[in-house]
């Protein structure tokens, strides 16, 4: 990226360019080639450069590149969504296509308010969040998100959204933790619930295993049970967040599927298209769907949903994952990943913690270990390690400021599930000395 460019980049760091990729390698454009550790953003799942999803995008433009679906539907949407409903851990699914996360978060909440509103229930309109999430970067999806260094430039048009704690072993919020931590979160649900009064509660919002905001926290045993119990006991809609977590990543087609997890309104989006396409999808139970299109239909639309090479794309994306077994990889592999960094991170002092599941893993950086302090955001620890990353050839994938709101490092793992034992090796050995910088 030169200084001339026109680009209005999402940095005002130099970028260099890349020029190729394949399998879990970039390179740019003076030849050095870097190890995608991150996955771009925890989206890559079947790998850079596959052929097969290349010729599916071309063939499908070829016949029918684009049509606008108020007016027409078209054989890869259909068929993609049928492929999709029966992966899903929800009943009678029906897929809304559009072109990311955000889109799917948007789309998705106003079916929430939809079905209350098909129910009579008028008065239902508020959103539960969780501290210390993210959700998407439209504004009605970072009202939702408690990702405050995010949030904190656009406070003025935020605010509506009712909070409960974050989810953390690490950092529980639970005075009596590791005890009765399911409960604890439970119950701060039905306050929030109680206090808001349930008969405005719309919706409850979380990803079932944390993202980057939460640094892939993995919920205490029996807390989506209870989470549940109460969502259903209160007549409130579970949104499940499932843009980083699904297609794979964490060792299972849906995270959800860990749990047990049946939730009434699922969004998707990353694994969905592998980084090939901008693929978002809003996933809605039968129930949901049902009682929306009896009162009239969702008032709702974008040009670019349900778009046929999007879904020809999906559909490749599906069946390199099952010809490959990447579901299964990404346990595996994940399982190899998170002991060696174990391991080998053990006694580094900057480490606080390595935690995950599956090929979403995430090691926080802390001042002080016994403490768990983090480090102040004027050290900016997390830049010094991904520079230290880079120089090496690997890319990792950062979140800051999610401890407090200001203080907080992280540093996502998230590599493509077609990573090779060789290229694990690699992330281990380059994480470890990027992790020596001096403290």
């Amino acid at each position: 990226m030169s200084a001339s460019s026109s680009v209005f980049t999402r940095s005002h760091l130099p970028h260099p360019t890349a020029v190729s990729a394949s399998g879990a390698w970039i390179t740019d454009a003076d030849g050095n080639r870097y190890l995608d550790a991150a996955g771009g953003a925890v989206a890559s799942v079947i790998g850079h450069g596959d052929p097969a999803v290349a010729e599916a995008m071309a063939a499908q433009t070829r016949s029918v590149d684009w049509v606008h679906a108020s007016a027409f539907t078209t054989d890869p949407v259909e068929r993609y969504a049928e492929a999709v409903a029966g992966l899903v851990p929800m009943d009678r699914a029906r897929v809304f296509p559009v072109s990311g996360g955000s889109e799917a978060m948007e789309s998705a909440l106003k079916m929430a308010r939809a079905y209350h509103l098909a129910r009579g229930e008028t008065e239902r309109a508020v959103i539960i969040a969780r501290e210390s999430s993210y959700h998407g970067n439209t504004r009605g999806a970072l009202d939702v998100s408690g990702r405050e260094p995010l949030r904190r430039p656009y406070e003025p048009w935020l605010g509506r959204t009712v909070r409960v704690p974050a989810v953390s072993e690490y950092r529980c919020p639970n005075p009596a933790h590791p005890a009765d931590c399911a409960r604890f979160h439970a119950d701060r649900l039905e306050e929030a619930i109680d206090g808001t009064g349930p008969e405005r509660v719309a919706v409850f919002v979380a990803e079932p295993i944390g993202g980057a905001t939460s640094g892939a926290a993995v919920p205490p045993d029996g807390y989506w049970e209870a989470i549940g119990e109460v969502c259903r006991r209160h007549g409130v809609l579970m949104l499940v967040d499932e843009v980083m977590t699904g297609f794979g990543r964490t060792g299972e087609w849906f995270a959800s599927e860990h749990f047990g997890l049946r939730p009434d309104l699922l969004i998707a989006a990353k694994g969905a298209s592998s980084g090939y396409w901008p693929l978002g999808l809003a996933i809605a139970s039968g129930l949901v769907h049902d009682a929306i299109e009896e009162a009239g239909g969702l008032v709702h639309g974008f040009t670019w949903s349900h778009h046929p090479v999007g879904a020809a794309v999906g559909l490749a994306v599906l069946d390199r994952i099952r010809e490959l077994r990447l579901v299964d990889r990404a346990r595996t592999q994940g399982e190899m990943l998170l002991a060696r960094l174990r391991t080998a991170l053990e006694g580094n002092p900057l480490v606080g913690d390595v935690r995950g599941i599956g090929l979403l893993i995430c090691v926080e950086l802390v001042e002080d270990r016994k403490s768990k302090r983090p480090f102040p955001r004027s050290a900016r620890m997390t830049e010094r390690v991904l520079e230290r990353a880079m120089e090496m050839g690997l890319i990792l994938y950062p979140s800051t400021g999610n401890v407090d709101g200001s203080n907080g490092d992280y540093l996502l793992i998230g590599p493509p599930l077609t990573v090779l034992d060789d290229e694990v090796e690699l992330i281990v050995d380059r994480v470890t000395r990027a992790m020596a910088v001096p403290g």
